[in-house]
């Protein structure tokens, strides 16, 4: 297991790298952090892998220096509108030497989804199993397949594929930048990890991550992933309506939706007036806050009207009992919360990765815990995770070869015993015999003086 994780988000406004360890608390301890401006990067997808490559640079670079740490290995994050997710079935029968199922008939069965058919030009990314079956028997959420008596087993699953060429821009842009790719997350399933416990996963939850380019979105329900979508619609269509409606500059937009910027025109003070720069030498523009907020106000209702069709898509939405966490860098837009659950209608919350961060051990804790940082924090998190598992796996194997390699030298252990057992039984035998012979001969000796006495001394019949 490496010292340190590292977790890279690459996203179409920001690409952030984070470096972490597990606190002995168990909580996560961010050593280093670096952010830079995503170049090559529309919606998701990496369309000019130079430009992306020095980005991402320039990132690793910046929390390398902070942590002292020479990074070799990512795990980075996909979005994108090219992201698709389906549903198959897929069985295995168990072997007659399996009494019962086994993980490796588990691994196998997961193994088997990753060669299905899918359309031409798509990836495989993530095989989620949704419930299991043995002999026509489904087992409940919390049961697990393995130790189960059966010689059949069966499984739904939940499929994320992604677009192969963009996928491989990603891993290209990465190993540009001299980095080796340790694993490939979908960004949800990131978030999730930094922004939802396994309470909100069992009772069932909504993530909703809306970032730059694409909102994503995660339904959970019984602990395990039900519903997978990514959205074109994002925070920067926000600030591309502001810019055009306001005829200003892209960057001062930007400024306007994040520091004064509203979902709710009626929650603002109506007679705010916001002084916006002149180019050069021109007068300043001036834009009302309650007009911004009904600007931003109509694209949020898209956005929010959309992702409630998609949960009423996942056939989960009486089951949300944790309801809709909100997250990403828009999810700091002001009364975002409230507007979510009028138009959803459903409780929302605001998500940061703040609860799983280490307070104490930190860089920069209060910048870390804005919602804009999930997914990089998550990823860092996920890495940790499958780190901890391969090592409990590697723990395991060498016990059962050390449990092989004992019994396996049982037997002629055993062997070994019973050739000086029987070595002792040949000896005790042998000295017997000789014991018996040594008697005998002075037996015999014995009666041979008796006989020659005899002869000697006993007198002749003189009758005869």
């Amino acid at each position: 297991m490496n010292k340190y994780i590292v977790g890279l988000d690459i996203g179409t406004t920001k690409i952030a790298c984070f470096i972490g360890e597990r606190s002995q608390n168990g909580k996560l301890r961010i050593l280093g952090f670096g952010k830079t401006e995503s170049v090559g990067v529309e919606r998701g997808v990496v369309r000019n892998i130079r430009d992306t490559s020095e980005s991402i640079r320039r990132a690793v670079a910046e929390a390398s220096e902070m942590a002292k740490y020479d990074v070799e290995e990512v795990y980075v994050g996909i979005a994108g509108q090219h992201i698709k997710s389906r549903s198959n079935t897929g069985s295995v029968m168990i072997p007659d030497e399996h009494r019962q199922i086994e993980k490796s008939d588990v691994d196998r069965l997961i193994d088997d989804q990753y060669r299905v058919m899918l359309e031409p030009g798509e990836e495989i990314i993530h095989v989620f199993p949704q419930s299991f079956t043995v002999d026509n028997d489904k087992l409940e959420p919390e049961i697990n397949p393995v130790g189960v008596a059966g010689k059949c087993l069966m499984a739904n699953f939940h499929i994320v594929t992604g677009n192969a060429a963009n996928v491989r821009n990603i891993r290209d842009a990465v190993e540009e930048a001299g980095l080796k790719i340790k694993g490939v997350v979908l960004e949800p399933i990131a978030s999730a990890y930094a922004v939802l416990d396994e309470r909100d996963k069992n009772a069932g939850v909504a993530l909703v991550d809306i970032g730059g380019g694409t909102t994503d979105i995660a339904i959970f329900q019984d602990g395990i992933i039900r519903h997978t979508s990514v959205l074109p619609l994002a925070g920067n269509v926000i600030t591309n309506d502001i810019r055009e409606s306001c005829k200003i500059l892209k960057h001062q937009a930007e400024s306007l939706k994040t520091k004064f910027g509203s979902c709710v025109p009626n929650l603002v003070n109506q007679d705010d007036i916001i002084a916006i720069p002149g180019i050069r030498n021109q007068p300043p523009r001036e834009i009302s806050v309650k007009t911004l907020a009904g600007i931003i106000k109509a694209r949020m209702q898209l956005l929010l009207e959309q992702v409630q069709y998609e949960i009423q898509l996942s056939g989960f939405e009486r089951q949300l009992i944790a309801g809709v966490v909100l997250t990403g860098g828009g999810a700091r837009l002001k009364n975002i919360k409230e507007f979510s659950e009028v138009t959803i209608g459903i409780d929302s919350r605001i998500g940061t990765p703040d609860e799983h961060l280490d307070q104490q051990g930190s860089i920069t804790f209060e910048d870390l815990g804005h919602p804009m940082y999930a997914t990089g924090i998550g990823l860092v998190i996920y890495g940790l995770l499958e780190a901890e598992q391969e090592q409990r796996n590697a723990m395991d194997e060498k016990a059962a070869q050390e449990s092989v390699s004992v019994a396996e030298a049982q037997p002629a252990h055993e062997a070994e015993e019973e050739e000086v057992e029987v070595e002792e039984k040949n000896k005790e035998k042998t000295k017997k015999k000789k014991k018996i012979a040594k008697d005998e001969n002075r037996k015999g000796f014995a009666d041979s003086i008796k006989d020659w006495l005899t002869d000697k001394f006993t007198e002749p019949d003189l009758g005869e």
